[in-house]
């Protein structure tokens, strides 16, 4: 049984085509656990592609845990272990950033100096101003989820050390720097691994993300951090309840934004 969903892409465009549609119907259930996917020569006619290009999905497959190769009785679906997946309610952003901090990180760099151009813009900071940048990978038990580049303004992080950040999560000595977090807005996208990223993560190269660019602000407007997140599309995702709103003539979709439950 499997029990991490590594990606071990293969190499060529139509293998990793094959692989990829072979591994979200064995992670969907449409290929149970147990049973046989048909014969090499059948995939490739049913995929249009060389007997040579299944074989290199397949290798994948195995090397992934999904399938159990054997000569003379095929390739047989392994049973998976899903993953508890980590959700993010974007209507309690807040508590449930400070939620998220209460998992195991990994610290892999931290440092002092200027912050890059579109950061420092998105802070505010002038030419001169300096930040802390850290970064981290996040867990969930065994398996990293995401991965986090901080950058805090160099007047709050010299309150903590590169110790305390590596032992306690960001949020708490933030707060234990007098800062009031108060306010974040943020904006999600899609991006692909790199090299880095990939390793911290156990993912391969190339595989799909979650982008999401954080710009958190205490009780007086300032920013008092910018985070750069990677989250792995199959152990974290965004939630937002919607409701209808509206007169007949332009009802619509809104955020449904949970009340305030103070400090906490």
């Amino acid at each position: 049984m499997t029990d991490k969903h590594h990606q071990t892409l293969p190499e060529g465009g139509k293998a990793r085509r094959v692989y990829l549609l072979l591994r979200d119907d064995i992670l969907s259930g449409e290929h149970a656990a147990g049973s046989l996917l048909v014969a090499e020569q059948r995939l490739a006619e049913l995929h249009g592609v060389s007997r040579v290009t299944i074989r290199r999905a397949l290798d994948a497959l195995e090397a992934d845990g999904l399938v159990e190769r054997r000569a003379g009785s095929g390739t047989r679906v392994r049973e998976v272990a899903h993953s508890q997946t980590m959700a993010a309610d974007m209507a309690t952003l807040i508590p449930q950033i400070v939620k998220m901090g209460e998992h195991s990180a990994r610290l892999l760099s931290f440092s002092y100096g200027a912050a890059p151009d579109h950061i420092a813009e998105a802070m505010g900071l002038g030419s001169q101003d300096k930040v802390q940048r850290a970064v981290r990978v996040r867990f969930a038990g065994e398996q990293a989820f995401s991965h986090l580049t901080t950058f805090v303004p160099e007047d709050i992080a010299a309150h903590y050390s590169e110790t305390d950040l590596a032992n306690a999560p960001l949020y708490q000595l933030l707060e234990r720097s007098g800062v009031r977090v108060s306010e974040a807005s943020q904006r999600v996208s899609a991006t692909l691994a790199g090299p880095d990223v990939a390793e911290a993560l156990g993912i391969s190269v190339g595989s799909a993300l979650l982008s999401l660019r954080r710009v958190v602000r205490d009780a007086d407007g300032r920013a008092v951090e910018y985070l750069s997140a990677l989250y792995r599309p199959d152990l974290f995702e965004l939630e937002m309840s919607l409701s209808r709103v509206g007169d007949p003539a332009g009802r619509h979709w809104e955020p449904v934004i949970a009340p305030s439950r103070g400090p906490g």
